[in-house]
């Protein structure tokens, strides 16, 4: 069938568009040959073959083959590897979103344009759905480890701080403090879920809480075995709390679709503020028991 012709400015449009969905085709292609998970492999080929045909729709348009990034593919594919599908993968969509092609200005010389990026968008988003991760079936624990850590943890620092004035001491109640917490925590969140029924999920569930907890437990007690100063190890205690938290919200935000900001400064002002009122009680406890070390 002869189609009319477009426009330069179309065709670059066009041009970009094809580049995208050819680097997006390797990346799932690339994904699915490594992915351990069969159901997880058939669901990325699918979506690969999607971009094969977006792809071919805008060739019959500007009749010119384009090369994929290489970079992006690099890119996107280790991303995926480390930090697990589905955030990789919803990164790169959110990426490919900012740097959208225009595909309303081309209506009038392709009507076809717009209402078939909707469709195939709305189709690749229902697939990416059907992947399936352990990391995000158990986001709920991995959150209670990381939010109960950093409230414990980083109160008992900051009060043990004032208390005992010892980088050395801290970090040695902090470390006995910690793992007695994961381990509390990791059995309290294996009871749970047998008690709810959910055996399938027990054992999982309270690993990723004890290794979530612990996780947080490192990183806001290692700056009191690497500073001398009770208070500077503190304050990059704070900083690591408020890091862990920025990460973590972060990855949320991007693998469950949910608002960034309001969880950000929810977890930051709650582990803020147990930690000053027990750096409170550390003073108190200081000079009421008369304790001098």
């Amino acid at each position: 069938m002869n189609r009319k012709p477009i426009s330069p400015e179309t065709r670059q449009q066009l041009i970009k568009a094809q580049r995208n969905e050819i680097t997006e085709y390797y990346i799932y292609k690339r994904l699915a040959k490594f992915s351990k998970d069969e159901e997880n492999s058939k669901v990325l080929d699918r979506i690969a073959e999607d971009e094969k045909r977006h792809y071919k729709i805008w060739l019959n348009y500007t009749d010119k083959e384009v090369n994929p990034s290489s970079w992006a593919i690099r890119k996107y594919f280790w991303i995926a590897r480390i930090f697990g599908l589905t955030f990789g993968l919803k990164l790169m969509e959110r990426d490919e979103e900012k740097a959208q092609v225009n595909y309303a200005s081309m209506a009038e010389e392709i009507p076809e344009a717009a209402k078939v990026a909707e469709d195939e968008d709305q189709h690749e988003k229902e697939l990416l759905e059907l992947i399936k991760e352990d990391r995000l079936e158990y986001i709920g624990s991995i959150v209670l480890g990381l939010n109960d850590a950093l409230v414990e943890i980083l109160g008992t620092l900051a009060g043990l701080t004032f208390a005992l004035q010892n980088t050395k001491l801290v970090a040695l109640a902090g470390i006995i403090a910690g793992i007695a917490g994961a381990l509390s925590m990791s059995s309290s969140e294996y009871l749970s879920n047998k008690t709810e029924g959910k055996s399938g999920m027990a054992i999982k569930s309270a690993i990723f809480t004890g290794i979530a907890y612990l996780f947080a437990v490192v990183f806001l007690v290692g700056p009191y075995l690497i500073f001398t100063s009770p208070f500077i190890a503190l304050i990059v205690a704070l900083i690591d709390s408020i890091l862990i938290v920025l990460m973590f919200t972060y990855y949320i935000s991007v693998a469950k679709e949910q608002p960034f900001r309001k969880r950000f400064f929810e977890m930051v002002i709650l582990s803020t503020f147990v930690g000053l009122v027990s750096f409170g009680l550390g003073y108190l406890a200081r000079i009421v028991f008369g304790i001098d070390i």
